[in-house]
């Protein structure tokens, strides 16, 4: 009996490894999180400093806005996801946007919602699953964030009409997911795809932040993987953006700072030879993580008046 139980030791060490590496990576369960406790904060860092009076600034603006809907869709493996639904003007086009890993929608949607509302569009910021009021306890990278993209892209065709004009957008792990659900079967109302700072796989982002770290990711990713299968129950090499933008149908628009340390900007330029669309590839000089809009927001606002009168057919009026 006792060499047995000394066998099994190994064992049981490896799986406690490999669930410590699923909560680092993959967990995150916030009990008690509502729309009236809101967590957020501003990153640190050097790259950040410069603009933190501006993030402040935006991230007010998005909580202080009151004229929005709470509206809740179910998942496709039955999670019950949230979201803010911000209406601005009947049949105006409605932009989507998914937040970052770990993040959530005040800070990283900012720049988008102030550009949206000024110019008369309908904004939907969603609580990506394992975040904010959104169910679920594992982060799977895009995996089953894009299927969930699709769901509140259905949810709008549903809602608003065979004739809604939708785009959907995202920024870091929300432009991954965007960029992933390109082949998933959104509905024919989506006439375009904005990504700011995404990844080109789960793989490629996870590899490349070990790699910043300092730690050996031939070893540390495929615990990574094993993890996420063990504990998370999915598949990190089950899509892409980069094989999802190779069946793209749809404008894209692909914004990233080259400055940016976290995912660096080749993982862009990645994407955007991959995509089998009318794809744009605007890289700002110098620009960390998540800074483009912030750093120059009339280049960027100028870049998405271009997109969406090509992807909606109509000029932003304010």
């Amino acid at each position: 009996m006792m060499p047995v139980l000394l066998a099994g030791i190994p064992v049981l060490l490896g799986l406690l490894a490999l669930y410590v590496v699923y909560r680092i990576c993959f967990w995150q369960f916030r009990p008690g999180y509502t729309e009236e406790r809101v967590e957020y904060y501003t990153p640190s860092g050097e790259a950040y400093e410069p603009y933190r009076e501006v993030i402040e600034k935006g991230i007010h603006a998005v909580m202080d806005a009151k004229e929005y809907e709470m509206v809740e869709v179910i998942s496709q493996d039955g999670l019950t996801l949230s979201g803010r639904y911000y209406h601005r003007k009947e049949g105006a086009p409605l932009v989507i946007f998914m937040h970052g890993y770990k993040g959530n929608f005040y800070r990283d949607g900012n720049g988008i919602f102030s550009f949206s509302r000024r110019y008369g569009f309908n904004v939907l910021l969603v609580h990506q699953r394992a975040h904010g009021c959104s169910e679920g306890k594992t982060i799977t990278f895009g995996i089953k964030e894009r299927y969930d993209c699709k769901t509140w892209a259905e949810y709008a065709a549903g809602r608003f009409g065979a004739d809604q004009k939708i785009l959907i957008s995202g920024l870091s792990m929300g432009a991954a997911t965007v960029m992933m659900a390109a082949d998933v079967g959104l509905p024919e109302q989506v006439k375009g795809i904005m990504a700011d700072c995404g990844f080109s796989s789960p793989k490629e982002i996870l590899c490349s932040v070990m790699e910043r770290l300092k730690l050996p990711s031939k070893l540390m990713y495929p615990m990574a993987k094993l993890a996420a299968r063990l504990y998370g129950g999915f598949d990190l090499e089950e899509a892409s953006a980069v094989e999802s933008l190779r069946n793209c149908t749809v404008p894209v628009l692909l914004i990233h700072g080259e400055g940016d340390d976290f995912v660096p900007s080749w993982m862009s330029v990645k994407c955007r030879e991959a995509c089998a669309s009318d794809c744009r590839l605007l890289l700002v000089p110098g620009i960390g993580h998540g800074m483009s809009y912030c750093h120059g927001p009339r280049e960027y606002e100028a870049e998405m008046e271009r997109f969406f009168l090509k992807t909606l057919g109509v000029r932003p009026i304010s």
